[in-house]
């Protein structure tokens, strides 16, 4: 019966001329690759090399066969790594980069999915902002992310827009939320605004500055703090308003301000969720399974795309 074994002497053999020289490359005694030519011969009914001096050379069926036997040989061997990967996919660590906010979309209910799916693996969700998380993607040091992007072109990147959720103004005061919050009102807004860190970069306060481009104005921060949560909280003692994600203020309002609530700009604002990688990239196993569960996870919170 044809083996692996008969094809890597075989096409060591080829390359080297020489069963003497093939026996050396693979580190086998000389009559083991000997034994490995006769019996692939005799499985196939074909001479394969005559001897020529103290060397060989193949025949024309073996000129035939040496390309099919370097795709045999091949095929084993991704064969191999695959299930090599698979076995490092159980037991190894999974690095996907989400922005910070998702913690509240999908955070603690993601790490429950993978580990359901695979419990020996280690989960690390990397990143504090959007921004943050691209350039880890960039540098190399994440295969994959969810973040949330105010456009979708991303140089060198693939970027798949997977969902949405409405930006909507939170406030105390019942009189701000009669009506839908529009640029003029929001250039007179006292807010506090979170990412504080990131203020340049972060999507939100991207597309605020759009919205107040024909105002020309900036949106004016009373208090910047990092934290969403701290930003809601302090909404809720009135101290000033805030512009945040529909499904944060679902989850924070009833537990860090009560007393809040919340109203639609004018016209509607929406953060964008997207899945990004680099362009062209082959992603692992790992990688695609994330992807599979934080875009089923925020997808639940968030209008899909």
């Amino acid at each position: 019966m044809l083996s692996l074994h008969q094809l890597t002497c075989f096409l060591s053999v080829y390359e080297n001329g020489s069963i003497t020289r093939a026996a050396e490359d693979l580190g086998y005694a000389q009559p083991s690759v000997s034994e490995q030519i006769r019996a692939l011969e005799k499985s196939l009914g074909v001479n394969l090399f005559r001897r020529v001096g103290r060397g060989v050379v193949p025949t024309t069926v073996a000129d035939t066969l040496r390309p099919h036997a370097e795709r045999t040989l091949a095929a084993a061997e991704e064969t191999r790594l695959a299930a090599r990967r698979v076995t490092r996919f159980e037991t190894g660590t999974i690095r996907f980069g989400m922005f910070g906010t998702a913690r509240l979309y999908a955070g603690a209910g993601l790490v429950a999915d993978v580990l359901e799916r695979h419990p020996g693996v280690r989960v690390e969700l990397v990143g504090q902002n959007s921004a943050d998380v691209q350039e880890d993607l960039r540098r190399g040091r994440l295969e994959a992310a969810m973040i949330a992007i105010a456009s979708v072109e991303s140089e060198g990147m693939q970027v798949t827009p997977v969902a949405r959720d409405e930006l909507v103004y939170i406030s105390t005061n019942p009189e701000t939320l009669s009506a839908p919050i529009t640029a003029k009102r929001l250039a007179n807004a006292s807010l506090v605004m979170p990412e504080t860190t990131w203020r340049s970069t972060d999507s939100i306060r991207t597309l605020l500055r759009q919205m107040l481009h024909e105002t020309g104005v900036n949106p004016a921060t009373r208090i910047e703090v990092e934290d969403v949560e701290i930003a809601v909280e302090l909404v809720g003692r009135g101290l000033a308003d805030s512009v945040i994600p529909r499904g944060a203020v679902e989850q924070l309002l009833p537990r860090l301000a009560p007393n809040a609530g919340w109203v639609s700009m004018k016209p509607r604002l929406y953060d964008m969720f997207a899945v990004v990688h680099r362009a062209g990239a082959t992603l692992s196993p790992a990688a695609q399974l994330m992807i599979e569960l934080a875009t089923k996870r925020i997808q639940t919170i968030a209008e899909p795309m």
